[in-house]
């Protein structure tokens, strides 16, 4: 099982210049990823950082721990140019970016606001209809695409990126077409509506699910978030089927008290 520190991009965190130095202590002391949320708008007023310009500088101050958005509100952004955005990011940081993608929450302030689509499954057509352009483009090969939401005339993406990216899609329970949709590309990250912890046999159940709509044998991965667990804890999770175990400032942490915790590293992240 691999570890993983996310953080917000706002609030207290949306100084872009914490959130490297989190990324720059978190490869330091061993961790094995670091990823940003992708919001816009939490509340009228609430200071938020671009999470793709964050990643960008995060590339360049790091060179070995796994980098990216987790998860990118995809029907919030152009989806071309997402695939631009992704591509530079696996090349700047040397092919350690993985590609986290949803539908986006919450509706009202994300998308509302600026006059988006709200409904959940316009939405989630949405996010399809995206990761078909995003695949396309970054083929390399001659692309076009005609959808119900988008449409691109034949053109031709370049550069390629170095290596094939990750795409990773979050899905929100018991909802089963997103668990579906990331059965296709090569990792889940499954979250209850309330944000409680997966009990382990909801673990099972959904790596279960998943594991009988993939079409190949390729490497899947299956991340979850949460507080401390213990030590055998996270065995019964990996026998269960999670990769990843990831998390993020423990509820009223400021940066500096999380710099400190990230800074003792995944081992000491028992309780």
């Amino acid at each position: 099982m691999r570890f993983a520190i996310s953080i917000p991009n706002f609030g207290a965190y949306a100084e872009p210049s914490r959130a490297v130095d989190l990324a720059v202590t978190a490869e330091s002391a061993g961790w094995d990823g670091f990823f940003l949320w992708d919001h816009i708008v939490i509340a009228d007023g609430v200071p938020v950082a671009d999470p793709w310009v964050v990643l960008g500088a995060i590339a360049q101050a790091t060179s070995t721990i796994t980098i990216g958005p987790m998860v990118a509100a995809l029907p919030r952004h152009r989806p071309w140019v997402v695939a631009r955005q992704s591509v530079s990011l696996d090349r700047l940081s040397g092919g350690r970016m993985i590609l986290g993608v949803g539908i986006g929450t919450p509706p009202a302030e994300e998308f509302g606001t600026f006059g988006d689509p709200e409904d959940a499954r316009v939405r989630a057509d949405m996010l399809d209809e995206g990761l078909e352009i995003i695949q396309g483009v970054w083929s390399g090969n001659p692309f076009a695409f005609s959808g119900k939401h988008y449409s691109i005339k034949e053109t031709t993406f370049g550069p390629t990126p170095l290596n094939r990216i990750p795409i990773w899609v979050a899905a929100v329970l018991p909802a089963k077409r997103p668990l579906r949709r990331a059965a296709r590309f090569d990792g889940a990250f499954p979250l209850k509506s309330d944000f409680s912890e997966l009990s382990v046999e909801e673990v099972m159940a959904t790596c279960s699910y998943i594991e009988a709509h993939r079409g190949s044998d390729g490497q899947f991965d299956f991340m979850i978030g949460g507080p401390p667990q213990t030590e055998e804890g996270y065995a019964t999770l990996e026998q269960a089927g999670v990769t990843w175990y990831l998390t993020g400032p423990y509820e009223g942490d400021d940066p500096d008290e999380t710099l400190d915790w990230v800074a003792s590293g995944p081992g000491a992240y028992t309780r």
